[in-house]
C-alpha cells in the first residue's frame, strides 16, 4: 500500500521565477507532451466520476472497508485539476480538484501506460489531467486513485497564486474571479449559497401559486423605480431605449391582464454610484400578489426569509462579523418617525419633525447634504434624516413603515392619513433588503402622480420619473387590491454568507478597466 508523503510544518517556497520565464516554462512543456504523441487540448474524455462523486462514494469506506471490494467495482475514471504535486522517487502524487471536493492520484512510474510518465513529467500546477485506476487508501489513510493510466486535458499556461498565501489582491479576486475559485473554497461555497438562495425563492413562490414572469430590459420609458438609468440604441429602430431599472409596471400590467400572482427575478440596471452595497447591475426578486396588502407581503417575506436561512443554513442565525442576525419571525416593525426619534443623538420631537423650518434644520445638523436642494419637500428630508441617523443602526430585521406619500409616487396611501403611504421597507445588517408596498391603482391618481414627477425632473431631479401613459391606460382597465414588493438578491446573498461586499456575491462586478496588461 501506498505510503502519502507526511504534512510537514509550512516553509516560504523558493523564489519564484519572474512571470514570463513561468509562461515560457509552461509552453514548453507543451510543446513536449505534444512531441510525445498526445492532443494537447483533447476533444473530449470520458469519466465514469467527477472528484466530488468519488468522495461522497467512498470517503467513508475505511482501508479495510475498501479492499474487501471487489477491484473491479473500485476502477474509476476521474478529471480534475491538479493542485499539488508531491515526488517521491518512482512515484509521484497529485491532488485533483473539481472544484469542490480533492482526492489524491498515487501515480508509479511502472504501473503506467507507455509514454505517461513522460506527460507526467511535463505537469505543472493548474493543469488538467484524467486518470483512471482504483479507489484505495495509503497506509496514513488518504483517500486516493491508484492510476494505471494518465490522459493530458489541458495545460494552464500561467500560474495558480501560490498555496502560502493564496488570492490576496482584493481587486483581482473581481477581476479574475475564475482565479479565485480555483484557489478559494470559500469563495465557491458563496456562489453555491447564491444560487440555492435563488433555487429556493423559484420553489417558494412556485409552490404558493405564484407564476414567474419575464418583462422586457429595453424600454422606452424608464419606470418603477426613483433611479437614473442607462440609455442605449436601437439601430434598426433609429429608438433610444432605458435599460430596465424595475420590472414593476410590466408586472403590474399583468395583475390587470389577470394574473393574480406573479414573480420574476430580474436584472436590474440603475447608472449611479458603486459602493459596498450597489452595483450598477444587480439582481432583484419583485412579485405582485392580486387582493392582499403590505401586511400581508411582509409576512410573506418572514416566512421567505426565515425558511430559506432554515433550508440553506441549517439555522435562522446569520453570523454578520462579530454580531449575530436572527431572521426568525416575527421581525420588528417600527414608523420611520420612531426609527428617527430612537437613533437621533441630538434632541428631536415628533413635533418638529412636523415642522419644515425645524426639519431643515435638524437636516443640516445630522449632516444631509445640501439642504436646499429638497425645497420645500418635509418627505423627502424626512427620508433624508432618516437614512443620516437611523438606518445605519438597524441590524436585527426592521420593517420601517410610514413612508411619506410624496416620496413613494407608485404606492397607495393608508386610508386615514393621506400624507403616509402605505409602504414598508426591511432592514437588516444594517442596509436596506426590501421595498414594499399597497399598489396604487386609481388611474387618475396615478397620472397626478406621474405629472409631479414629471415637474420634480423640470426642477432638476433626474431620477424623477417620467410620465407612462401606457401605464396609465393599463389601470384604466381596472387593476384589483394588489400588494407589490422587491427584494435585493445580491443583499440577501451578502447576508446568508456574512459578505460585506456586494462585489463578493456577484461572479464578476463592474470594475473599471485596466490600464496595464500583464505580459
Amino acid at each position: 500500500m501506498a505510503e502519502s508523503p507526511k504534512d510537514t510544518a509550512p516553509q516560504e517556497p523558493p523564489k519564484a521565477l519572474d512571470l514570463p520565464e513561468q509562461i515560457a516554462n509552461r509552453r514548453t512543456a507543451r510543446a513536449r507532451i505534444a512531441a510525445l504523441g498526445r492532443a494537447p487540448y483533447p476533444n473530449r474524455w470520458n469519466p465514469t466520476h467527477l472528484v466530488s462523486e468519488v468522495v461522497a462514494k467512498w470517503s467513508s469506506a475505511d482501508a479495510a472497508a475498501l479492499d474487501g471490494v471487489r477491484e473491479a467495482d473500485r476502477l474509476v475514471r476521474v478529471p480534475g485539476r491538479i493542485l499539488a504535486i508531491r515526488k517521491m522517487g518512482k512515484a509521484v502524487f497529485l491532488d485533483l480538484s473539481d472544484g469542490a471536493h480533492r482526492v489524491q492520484a498515487y501515480v508509479k512510474k511502472d504501473a503506467l501506460r507507455p509514454g505517461d510518465w513522460e506527460v507526467l513529467e511535463q505537469l505543472d500546477l493548474g493543469d488538467h489531467v484524467g486518470v483512471a485506476g482504483s479507489v484505495f487508501r495509503t497506509r496514513t489513510g488518504e483517500l486516493s486513485v491508484r492510476v494505471g493510466s494518465l490522459d493530458f486535458l489541458a495545460k494552464s499556461l500561467r500560474p495558480l497564486p501560490d498555496k502560502w498565501h493564496g488570492l490576496t489582491d482584493v481587486e483581482r479576486k473581481y477581476r479574475q474571479r475564475y482565479v479565485d475559485l480555483i484557489v478559494s473554497p470559500e469563495t465557491r461555497r458563496t456562489f453555491e449559497i447564491r444560487a440555492k438562495i435563488v433555487a429556493f425563492t423559484r420553489r417558494f413562490f412556485d409552490t404558493r401559486g405564484f407564476v414567474e414572469v419575464e418583462t422586457p430590459m429595453m424600454q422606452t420609458l424608464a419606470g418603477g423605480a426613483a433611479a437614473r438609468p442607462f440609455v442605449t440604441h436601437h439601430n434598426a429602430l433609429d429608438l433610444d431605449l432605458f435599460l430596465r431599472i424595475a420590472p414593476e409596471l410590466y408586472l403590474k400590467r399583468l395583475v390587470v391582464g389577470g394574473f393574480p400572482k406573479v414573480y420574476e427575478i430580474n436584472r436590474n440596471f440603475r447608472n449611479e454610484g458603486i459602493s459596498t452595497q450597489h452595483n450598477p447591475e444587480f439582481t432583484m426578486l419583485e412579485f405582485y400578489t392580486a387582493y392582499a396588502d403590505a401586511r400581508d407581503q411582509m409576512a410573506l417575506t418572514e416566512e421567505l426569509f426565515a425558511s430559506a436561512a432554515e433550508e440553506i443554513l441549517g439555522t435562522t442565525d446569520l453570523p454578520w462579523g462579530e454580531e449575530t442576525i436572527s431572521l426568525k419571525a416575527p421581525f420588528r416593525r417600527v414608523t420611520m418617525v420612531d426609527a428617527i426619534l430612537e437613533h437621533a443623538h441630538a434632541p428631536v420631537t415628533r413635533e418638529a419633525l412636523g415642522d419644515l423650518h425645524l426639519l431643515r434644520k435638524i437636516a443640516q445638523e445630522v449632516g444631509v447634504e445640501s439642504v436646499e436642494r429638497f425645497g420645500d419637500s418635509r418627505g423627502k428630508l424626512l427620508a433624508e434624516i432618516f437614512g443620516a441617523v437611523a438606518e445605519k443602526k438597524l441590524l436585527q430585521p426592521t420593517f420601517v413603515v410610514d413612508y411619506p406619500a410624496e416620496i413613494s409616487p407608485l404606492s397607495k396611501t393608508k386610508p386615514d392619513d393621506p400624507d403616509t403611504a402605505d409602504r414598508f421597507e426591511l432592514f437588516i445588517g444594517r442596509m436596506e433588503v426590501a421595498n414594499g408596498f399597497c399598489e396604487l391603482n386609481d388611474p387618475d391618481e396615478q397620472a397626478e402622480k406621474f405629472r409631479a414627477q414629471v415637474a420634480e425632473r423640470g426642477r432638476g431631479d433626474d431620477e424623477a420619473m417620467l410620465f407612462d401613459e401606457d401605464y396609465v391606460e393599463a389601470l384604466s382597465y381596472g387593476m384589483p387590491p394588489t400588494a407589490g414588493e422587491g427584494i435585493g438578491i445580491d443583499r440577501l446573498a451578502m447576508l446568508f454568507t456574512n459578505s460585506h461586499s456586494i462585489r463578493d456575491v456577484i461572479f464578476f462586478p463592474l470594475m473599471r478597466p485596466k490600464k496595464d496588461k500583464d505580459a
